[in-house]
């Protein structure tokens, strides 16, 4: 068990004697403050944030973080709250505390809710001070560690967790260390046969391999030796839940996975790196396109090292990585191998790698926050979260040259909004590799890519099919949201004013009293989201005019407005979300039309005499009896039946001449009738129906043609 005299000793080699002397007193605290209370394993709790504390002086962390480390469950578990800790130990170490205590005092409707919201709040807090993640993470490799005291069915959440937010999260800040054990740890609490088999199998391999190994380290360290190079050579052990990964991933055996032999090379600089992977290429035929130079272009978590896979005598593929010693300090701690967090001025430059990697996890942190701001709520969030947690990264380049990272299978949206959400809310086609190219088309490496952008221009709904990260999903969602509440305000406010105009009065005539009295017994907090509740459809405009009409019109007659004609109101056809066209009958500019108020998708316009509509047509509170704006520039969809003499060329004579109309031709298909007459059923876009007049005259001209009809 560890004591805090151990703890105390291992941090003389880095801490001047006063910040070990604090470390030690708030160990102190933390025993008194948890004085009583046990772990289920039964040790006295203060073991847990002492052994958390020991993790972090492992990985050499500043006495800032070991205090908050010992302190990390005072706030939750305790009668202590942040201003004592504040008082005690400094705003820093209060701060990092909070970041790091869970929301056991809010009330979830899930675990998942629990665990997004927990997250959420961690995420607030990492965007002040990046220490907050390392106690944490610390935190929970000892809890995991420690797993077994546990109720099975309670390991089992705690490693599905561990999995998917913190192992993940590690990896990001190139914490490989903590992520490899992590995740070793939840594989065998939520698969242990699995974990058994594996572990069995892997030490029944490596007796096998271990002559080979060998061979192949003396072969790679003579011919450095031979070369000149210094360089440290060692086989790379995978662990279990790598080979268990990669056995479901790339659908291959055991042996399969186990037959590839891996080494690592420790070099003294970068220019050695480079001599010697020239060394062991000529040594060892390389793979083809197996080569990767993350020293050039390192990845989004500041990991840097040259990845070569080469053909070794019989048959043996061998994966080596070269890198040098700050390198591999950096690949195995990430942005623990920096000492210093709070302010950017303050990091050590002469720690290149070790910078580049904090810089990463701050930019990070930061689009974590702007997600934050845009979710509507924590299951978005960490929806969002999730897909950014797992990058396998694809490196492309802007138009003058620099360099973007960005997970697999990104497309140029995903390109769009990393460089800045304007760019990607406005942005309406792309050129890759200077060629015009779709904006779902997933991105490859090296390629350049161009975004055309115009201020007009807006998201459309459809990327979330194809866009992967977490930024570009939560800026579109957060302008489509806005976008439709915007319009859906606007809508409301025409609709209750079409209303309130058979009672002489508007919006803004409304009875203050009258206004408040009815949001009241809504729960609406403001007239903007009753007007939004209208324009979705939620609550009939038609009723809340009769709640909110003047004084003088109560005591009269109720027939009176029922009876009363209503003028229609106009549409432009610009409306967007909230306003849709009815499918049954696509009625365009010159049609009669009536609008049907649907629960939440708004308006729907239909032809006035259209079937569907027929039972609710005289109903004042389901419909409303519209006319179309004079200034109209959109095209609108209609469906046309055509009888046609069948023959070889029909379907592109068809398209070609409605085309020549000014008519857009959306879908086309052919069926067969009788002989060799056929039925054609078109779907064009046409402006209003002078122009749908003009586009079906000329299609009755063709001599194949016999009869045309609009559906």
């Amino acid at each position: 068990m560890p004591t805090i005299d151990a703890l105390s000793q291992r941090l003389d080699d880095y801490l001047d004697p006063q910040q070990i002397q604090q470390v030690r007193r708030s160990y102190f605290y933390a025993e008194q403050a948890h004085d009583g209370q046990k772990r289920k394993s039964g040790e006295p709790y203060v073991t847990h944030p002492l052994a958390a504390a020991n993790i972090l002086a492992e990985l050499r962390m500043d006495h800032q973080s070991l205090m908050a480390a010992m302190l990390h469950d005072v706030i939750e578990d305790t009668e202590i709250s942040y201003e004592g800790i504040e008082s005690q130990f400094g705003k820093s170490v209060a701060d990092i505390v909070d970041g790091v205590s869970k929301l056991t005092h809010l009330e979830f409707e899930t675990k998942a809710e629990a665990q997004a919201s927990n997250f959420q709040k961690m995420v607030l807090a990492m965007a002040e001070d990046i220490r907050v993640i390392l106690v944490k993470l610390a935190d929970r490799l000892h809890n995991m560690r420690t797993l077994g005291a546990m109720p099975p069915h309670k390991q089992r959440r705690i490693a599905r967790e561990t999995l998917d937010i913190y192992a993940p999260i590690a990896a990001r800040l190139g914490m490989r260390d903590v992520q490899v054990e992590l995740e070793d740890l939840a594989f065998q609490a939520h698969y242990p046969m699995r974990a058994k088999h594996i572990r069995r199998a892997v030490v029944q391999a490596r007796g096998q391999r271990k002559d080979v190994i060998s061979s192949i380290q003396e072969t790679i360290e003579k011919r450095l030796q031979k070369e000149g190079f210094k360089g440290q050579v060692t086989g790379r052990e995978k662990h279990l839940y790598s080979i268990y990964s990669k056995m479901k991933a790339q659908r291959k055996s055991f042996s399969e996975i186990m037959d590839v032999f891996a080494f690592r090379i420790v070099t003294d600089s970068v220019d050695d790196c480079y001599r010697t992977l020239g060394a062991v290429h000529n040594l060892y035929k390389p793979v083809h396109g197996r080569f990767k130079d993350y020293i050039a272009i390192p990845k989004a978590n500041g990991y840097q090292s040259l990845h070569t896979d080469l053909f070794g005598a019989r048959d043996i593929t061998i994966e080596v990585q070269i890198r040098t010693h700050e390198m591999d300090a950096v690949a195995s701690q990430g942005i623990a191998e920096h000492s210093h967090y709070k302010n950017d001025e303050e990091v050590d430059a002469s720690s290149e790698s070790a910078l580049g990697s904090y810089k990463r996890a701050r930019k990070w942190v930061q689009g974590l926050l702007e997600m934050h701001q845009r979710a509507g709520n924590s299951m978005e969030f960490i929806d969002s979260v999730k897909t950014d947690l797992f990058p396998d990264e694809v490196y492309v380049f802007t138009p003058l040259g620099k360099i973007m990272e960005l997970p697999s299978g990104a497309t140029a949206v995903d390109f769009a909004y990393a460089v800045h959400t304007d760019v990607g809310n406005s942005c309406v086609s792309c050129r890759i590799n200077r060629r015009l190219a779709p904006l779902s088309q997933a991105l490859e490496n090296g390629q350049t890519v161009e975004v055309i952008t115009t201020p007009s221009a807006q998201p459309n709904m459809a990327w979330l099919n194809f866009v992967v990260t977490g930024k570009a999903r939560s800026a579109i969602r957060h302008y489509l949201k806005n976008q439709q509440r915007h319009e859906s305000v606007e809508l409301g406010q025409r609709l209750l004013n079409q209303f309130l105009a058979n009672y002489g009065a508007t919006v803004s005539d409304v009875d203050p009293f009258k206004l408040s009295e009815l949001l009241r017994e809504a729960e609406l907090e403001s007239l903007e989201d009753l007007l939004e509740d209208i324009g979705l459809g939620n609550r009939m405009a038609y009723v809340v005019a009769r709640r909110l009409r003047p004084e003088e019109q109560d005591t009269g007659a109720e027939e009176t407005d029922k009876n009363r004609r209503q003028k229609p109101m106009s549409i432009k056809g610009t409306e967007g979300m909230v306003l849709q066209y009815a499918k049954c009958c696509l009625p365009i500019p010159g049609d009669k039309i009536i609008g049907h108020i649907s629960t939440g998708r708004g308006l729907v316009i239909h032809q006035t005499d259209c079937r569907n509509i027929g039972y609710l047509r005289d109903d004042p509170e389901k419909c409303i009896y519209l006319e179309w704006s004079d200034h109209l520039e959109d095209e609108y969809s209609v469906n046309l039946t055509t009888e046609v003499e069948s023959h070889r060329g029909i379907i592109a004579e068809l398209a070609t001449t409605a085309s020549s109309a000014g008519a857009d031709v959306v879908a086309i298909d052919i069926s067969e009738h009788e002989g060799q007459l056929a039925s054609v059923h078109m779907e064009v876009t046409v402006k209003d129906r002078v122009h749908l007049a003009k586009v079906m005259k000329k299609l009755r001209r063709l001599k194949s043609v016999n009869r045309i009809s609009r559906d």
